[in-house]
């Protein structure tokens, strides 16, 4: 149940960030607009991946590349924070910061799993 909630919530910041986008899709450059796009709906759909992975290395793999992706989109959120002045884009930063934190979790877990 627990895969399902984060999900979810990786489904709804994708969202958000969509949302954030088309806002400012006059002031941000395409190039940024869609960077920040794909990588923060990579990160949901890693996550999905990593459910239905082949094996514990494949998913350790996509839970790594998630977690890579939310970082990238953090990088993102903090470039069209200063491109369009948007303090609304301090609530996206907190949650992409919290979705590191769960991924992160979640790869640390494994490696002390697999250390046992």
């Amino acid at each position: 149940m627990l895969s399902d909630q984060f999900e979810e919530r990786f489904i709804d910041f994708g969202i958000s960030v969509i949302e954030l986008v088309q806002q400012h899709k006059t002031e941000l450059p395409f190039s940024v607009a869609d960077q920040v796009i794909r990588s923060a709906t990579s990160i949901g759909a890693n996550y999905a991946e990593a459910q239905n992975a082949s094996s514990k290395a494949d998913f350790k793999n996509k839970i790594f590349i998630a977690k890579k992706e939310a970082g990238e989109t953090r990088y993102w959120l903090r470039l069209i924070a200063r491109i369009v002045g948007d303090t609304d884009i301090a609530a996206l930063s907190d949650e992409v910061q919290q979705i590191i934190l769960i991924l992160q979790k979640i790869v640390t877990t494994l490696r002390e799993k697999s250390a046992q």
